[in-house]
């Protein structure tokens, strides 16, 4: 069965590292990272409902103005999260545009923005079309430790790395993973349909047992759905992205830590191993250090991104030294010494 949530780089490798996460049979996505988003069609960026920045560099935060004006006349709340100084950013951005043309006959757009730590969040802020985008400030969100969304169906995690600056790294933890047998369906004499969807969520939610579902011309309880295995539960579905970190002790324990177990770990490979000296200086990963990260972390599938332009002529260099220290280094050592805070 698909997966609930398709997760697809939005540019080629050489260019901004941006995640759209894209939830089937649904009108939501998510995003890890606000780059270049040219490659997404309108009607795909109109759903996305959450935004997850690492850190506001250009090629992770650019995309913001167009997420915007895709978004400007949808009366929707948008949610921005990402490290200390993203409000300020949001912020900004917005004042540098003048907004006499919006009131309150205005679409309501409401952009929420919140900045996150490791122990939680530390201030929130809302920016209303209505109002001209003026900054309101809120409450900060309560979450467990590193967490940053608690869905009913599923949670983002997160780390705090050190690229000079922070960057965040991102997980998407399904919490269940609930699929439909047709065989058991038809045994039923159950139809396949839009129910099904509506089921599945009420499982992942964690609805009560004795919960009906209209299914086609009758009712069912989710307690005989999956008593009859028409529904069955496995693990849920895990997505980890981390990009944009120097490679220290301290930045593979957390990122190994978040992606352990994903089905799939997209990773910034900007640096061939010759170069590591000057990745270091750059504080970013080179190619062999994220397919050793990878291993580590015992994920089913790792995906290479954020080339350095460096290597236009080289990508398949990048791939190999990463493939080698991914699957063809399962049971070697790391690829070079951990290099501990260095600038140079």
């Amino acid at each position: 069965m698909a997966d609930l949530i398709q997760p697809k780089l939005v540019n080629e490798p050489f260019s901004d590292p941006v995640l759209f996460l894209d939830f089937r049979f649904r009108r939501r996505a998510l995003l890890f990272d606000l780059g270049y988003l040219t490659p997404l069609s309108a009607r795909e960026i109109v759903r996305v409902s959450h935004v997850f920045v690492s850190h506001m560099h250009m090629d992770h935060f650019v995309g913001f103005d167009r997420l915007l004006r895709s978004q400007l006349y949808q009366p929707t709340r948008l949610y921005l999260i990402g490290p200390p100084g993203l409000g300020d950013a949001v912020e900004a951005k917005l004042r540098a545009y003048t907004w006499n043309l919006l009131g309150q006959h205005s679409a309501d757009l409401v952009i929420s923005v919140a900045d996150w730590t490791p122990a939680g969040f530390v201030r929130c802020s809302h920016f209303r079309a209505k109002a001209g985008f003026a900054r309101e400030e809120g409450e900060p969100p309560r979450v467990p430790s590193g967490v940053l969304l608690e869905d009913d169906e599923f949670r983002v995690e997160g780390a705090m790395l050190d690229h000079g600056i922070p960057s965040l790294a991102f997980a998407l933890q399904e919490k269940v993973r609930v699929d439909a047998r047709k065989s058991r369906l038809d045994h039923l004499g159950l139809p396949i349909g839009p129910w099904l969807t509506e089921a599945k969520r009420s499982v992942r939610r964690g609805d009560a047992p004795d919960t009906k579902i209209a299914a086609g011309r009758r009712d069912i309880s989710l307690a005989e759905l999956l008593a009859t295995q028409a529904l069955t539960i496995g693990p849920g579905q895990r997505v980890a992205y981390a990009t944009d970190l120097i490679y220290s002790s301290e930045n593979v324990a957390r990122v190994v830590a978040l992606a352990r177990g994903a089905r799939q770990l997209f990773i910034e490979a900007g640096y061939l191993d010759e170069d590591r000296e000057l990745a270091a200086s750059r504080r970013h990963l080179t190619a062999a250090e994220a397919g050793s990260i990878a291993r580590a972390a015992g994920v089913a599938r790792a995906l290479p991104m954020h080339f350095s332009s460096r290597y236009l002529e080289r990508e398949g260099e990048l791939r190999r030294e990463f493939e080698a220290n991914f699957d063809g280094g399962r049971n070697a050592g790391h690829p070079t010494r951990t290099r501990e805070g260095s600038n140079s």
